[in-house]
């Protein structure tokens, strides 16, 4: 059997950029069955409503949807069952720390296959305002509009270069 090496995204949460200022990240393993991992290998996942919780001196991850696989039988999993995260103990002590600051919780921000194990991305975040999310639009639109004026001056300049000679 060929070792797989390299990492294979298969589900990002593009909304926890929008919605949180992210403080810190950290990789994790997660404790998944077997139906699971086929179901994950398929690119079939949702991370929209997780986040991860301390419970017991433990990081669960809850409210991320992993389908069904198609031929599983009896064995199949719950979609949005709570998984447990794996860390080490130090991981563990300084989230729990920092998590019970006010303000901060701990959202997903991708699963992927790294050499041929499922990783997740959490992040202790912190929650944006409303006015935050509007200005980092704002932000994002006026680099789009930069990047743009900046292609066009180049793809304008090229073409009265040809005309010169």
């Amino acid at each position: 059997m060929v070792k797989e090496s390299g990492r294979k995204l298969i589900a990002q949460n593009s909304k926890a950029k929008h919605d949180y200022f992210v403080i810190d990240a950290f990789e994790c393993g997660l404790v998944l069955t077997g139906t699971e991992v086929k179901s994950l290998r398929a690119g079939r996942a949702s991370l929209t409503d997780g986040f991860a919780m301390v419970r017991d001196g433990e990081i669960w991850l809850t409210g991320v949807h992993i389908p069904e696989y198609n031929q599983g039988s009896w064995t199949n999993h719950l979609p949005r069952r709570e998984r447990k995260l794996l860390l080490h103990k130090t991981e563990i002590e300084k989230l729990i720390g920092k998590a019970k600051e006010g303000g901060t919780t701990l959202v997903p921000l991708s699963l992927y296959f790294k050499d041929g194990k499922v990783k997740v991305e959490i992040a202790l975040a912190k929650g944006k305002k409303s006015h935050d999310k509007r200005s980092a639009l704002m932000e994002k639109q006026a680099k789009r509009e930069v990047d743009r004026a900046i292609s066009q001056r180049g793809k304008s300049h090229k073409a009265s270069a040809r005309y010169e000679d």
